[in-house]
């Protein structure tokens, strides 16, 4: 099987935003926007190199710290007039007279667009090169009846009002997302423009296709992050351990009391299996409990788990954490259930509350799971978690 062609990513996030202010830091499910846009094209196969245009520090910082280079672009081009071509052609230059060898493809990611995955970048150029043609871009396809105003009234553009015809009798139409456009570097080199030569479309799933334009889209992708990033083939926070409460999360958060004031709690077998499953995949793992039970350190001793019991800032014991194991909190997941673990939930790469979490915890927290603490919480996430670490591994 022939090598998949290496192409170039580069990604515009200019710092001045006037309808969303700090939009490209925004944070959607646990990661920022820009976050988002370069793990997605880190993970893609057919991408050799991921490059961030800003004039914004902040933002620079977060795509290097994601894994991406960085190409400081100039005030003149940071504007709300200069065009994204401007941008790109500016980035690629730099990268030219820094001695760089530039690949056959252009990739143009928008950050803005909060959903792209891998495989949308990876076949947005596949279908390029299949159809010997010169740009791409994603797209969702539609037989939506459109409208539009005259001095006439409203009138139909794509139809004739008189004849409706059923959506199998109508030959598609496509939408362009704004999220991922591939290109020819050489011809978009000459052309200045996204668009030039044969244009082909990818069409991609309508609940990718959101991009963020003002305050409600933020709003919208916030409310649908947890459905559209639990789909198959959606990337997954890139993440080096998990940190959890133990009482509601690890148990049902009900106690058994004998004669002698010896306690006993219910926890669920399957979480065992799924926290091995992480283990295995290299994440560090461990419990923060405010309790002094030997229960807690019993049950982790079990699942050979680090434990932390008697801590009252468990937030300070989180922070020791990660200077022991050397990562960082945004590499952590943490779940909790009660109004002690929000610092925690907050702090972390992935806030994580359980289903009977309280109101305050699941308002705090990035992503509520379905299950109840103690009752398959943890092997719910678990799940997930390998999921999205072994995307990773094959994107990678």
């Amino acid at each position: 099987m022939a090598s998949a062609p290496q192409s170039l990513v580069v990604i515009p996030a200019r710092g001045g935003s006037k309808a969303i202010p700090g939009k490209n830091l925004k944070m959607v499910q646990g990661l920022s926007l820009i976050a988002r846009a370069v793990t997605a094209a880190r993970l893609a196969r057919s991408v050799a190199r991921v490059v961030v245009s800003t004039d914004d520090a902040a933002i620079a910082a977060a795509a290097h710290q994601g894994g991406a280079e960085i190409v400081v672009r100039p005030a003149a081009l940071a504007s709300d007039e200069a065009g994204s071509e401007a941008a790109l052609l500016h980035a690629i230059d730099t990268l030219s007279a820094s001695g760089a060898e530039l690949p056959e493809f252009l990739v143009f990611v928008q950050c803005t667009s909060p959903f792209v995955t891998p495989a949308d970048i990876d076949g947005t150029i596949a279908t390029l090169i299949r159809e010997n043609a010169d740009s791409a871009f994603t797209a969702i396809a539609t037989h939506a009846f459109l409208w539009r105003q005259s001095p006439d009234g409203t009138i139909g553009i794509n139809h004739d009002p008189r004849q409706r015809l059923r959506r199998q009798e109508r030959s598609p139409e496509f939408f362009e997302t704004g999220a991922v456009y591939a290109m020819r570097l050489a011809g978009f080199r000459e052309a200045r423009h996204r668009f030039f030569g044969k244009t082909v479309a990818f069409a991609v799933p309508h609940l990718r296709a959101l991009e963020i334009d003002s305050p409600d889209d933020l709003a919208e992708a916030r409310l649908i992050a947890p459905a559209v990033d639990a789909l198959p083939g959606r990337i997954c926070q890139p993440l080096r351990a998990l940190v959890m409460d133990f009482d509601g999360v690890m148990t049902d958060d009900a106690v058994m009391v004998d004669e002698h004031g010896l306690e006993a709690v219910r926890c669920s077998r399957s979480d065992g299996f799924g926290l091995e499953q992480l283990k295995a995949r290299g994440l560090q793992i461990a419990v923060i409990s405010r309790e002094r039970n030997p229960v807690v350190t019993a049950r982790c001793a079990k699942l050979a788990i680090s434990c932390i019991p008697a801590s009252h800032d468990k937030l300070a014991a989180l922070n020791a954490l990660c200077a022991e194991w050397h990562i960082a909190l945004h590499e952590v997941a943490f779940v909790g259930n009660d109004l002690p673990d929000i610092a925690c939930i907050e702090a972390a790469g992935l806030g994580v509350a359980v289903a009977d979490a309280h109101p305050a915890v699941r308002m705090a927290a990035d992503l509520t799971l379905r299950h109840r603490g103690g009752q398959g919480a943890i092997r719910e996430l678990c799940d997930a978690l390998c999921a999205g670490q072994d995307h990773a591994i094959i994107r990678g």
